[in-house]
């Protein structure tokens, strides 16, 4: 897996990957669009094109992924460090929750692998990948 970053992406840009069928997942993104007032983050499902190149670029799985994915100057981030640096970046009172970094990484993962894995059964899914809303589309990753 390689830490540099992509062709063509910027050293400040930051990119949340997440599963665009998953509810939970889109759940989370809308958060981010609501509580990233400063447009911090960009989007992209991992079954876009634009997050079947990163997952392709970083070696990962494209066609079956069960992790959320941070891209930011320090390279590709996943799981709950990709959660935690996420909320470490958005303001008051969700910047406080990153002192959950203070716990050990295996057990971290460990609690969000339990929901990462069991997210259709337990939230559900969406029968397609579901598209931006037109006031949306700029904090979505396009070609």
């Amino acid at each position: 897996m390689s830490d540099s970053l992509p062709p063509g992406f910027a050293p400040d840009e930051r990119v949340v990957l997440f599963d665009g069928v998953c509810k939970l997942c889109n759940g989370w993104a809308k958060f981010l669009i609501r509580h990233d007032a400063q447009r911090q983050f960009r989007l992209a499902s991992v079954q876009s094109p634009q997050g079947q190149a990163l997952l392709a670029w970083y070696g990962l799985p494209s066609d079956y992924f069960d992790t959320m994915v941070m891209i930011d100057e320090a390279g590709l981030h996943v799981r709950s460090t990709a959660l935690l640096r996420i909320l470490g970046r958005l303001p008051r009172p969700w910047r406080m929750l990153a002192w959950l970094r203070l716990i050990p990484r295996p057990l971290r993962d460990w609690c969000y692998d339990r929901i990462a894995l069991n997210r259709y059964r337990l939230f559900g899914r969406h029968p397609a990948c579901l598209l931006p809303t037109a006031d949306h589309t700029e904090r979505f990753l396009h070609d």
